[in-house]
């Protein structure tokens, strides 16, 4: 007899089984190369409430598509926004798994030509360096142009919690050393048993889905 009992255990197991599958997806970032839809949305439900992100590949391709693949994949869950500044951006990006950051250190792509400018709510990827792209992004506080001609793409902004993005906790400021925020290398080779033990108030994402 199909009980309801039974069906919930299917659907639990279901349930891991998919969690399986993208934590295998994302340990080989070459396999992760789908090609996003013109245009689409991703809904982040974070510790502070929600905010939804339009992508538009059409402003940076190459961006829109490592973005289309993290998210559908997973892998911006449960990541800390571990550098806040004021007046400036909010950073993310480095997974709270530290076998996830290894297997995506040196998976970089090359760099979009900018067609649209870092303006206030517009999402970038992080570089340190041309054609260092990985999976490190931020979202302007403020407009941002002076970033344009540095190697700073925007592929998406902010249309829906605009208001969620300004109200994460910014108190750490900037990071190590320059700062008294998060250290990167920390982060990369701990990952979020460092965040919790040493930053436990950074906001995080609870989960990142394609919404449209």
């Amino acid at each position: 007899m199909f009980t309801k009992s039974l069906a919930a255990a299917i659907f639990l197991v279901g349930i891991v089984a998919m969690g399986a599958d993208a934590k295998s997806n994302l340990s080989n970032p070459a396999s992760l190369t789908e090609k996003a839809p013109d245009t689409y949305k991703v809904k982040f439900e974070t510790s502070k409430g929600a905010f939804v992100i339009e992508v538009t590949r059409d402003w940076a391709p190459l961006g829109a598509d490592r973005f289309y693949n993290l998210v559908k994949n997973g892998y911006y869950d449960n990541c800390r926004f571990f550098r806040v500044i004021s007046n400036f951006m909010v950073q993310f990006g480095i997974s709270g798994d530290k076998d996830l950051n290894a297997a995506w250190r040196e998976a970089k792509i090359q760099d979009d030509p900018a067609k649209e400018s870092n303006k206030r709510g517009y999402i970038t990827f992080a570089t340190s360096g041309p054609n260092t792209r990985t999976t490190q992004v931020f979202i302007n506080f403020k407009d941002n142009a002076a970033l344009d001609k540095m190697g700073f793409t925007p592929f998406g902004k902010v249309v829906e919690g605009m208001d969620v993005v300004d109200s994460l906790y910014a108190e750490y400021g900037e990071g190590a050393p320059r700062g008294k925020g998060p250290n990167q290398m920390k982060m990369q080779t701990e990952g979020n048993a460092y965040l919790e033990k040493e930053y436990p108030k950074l906001d995080f994402i609870k989960s990142a889905v394609i919404a449209q």
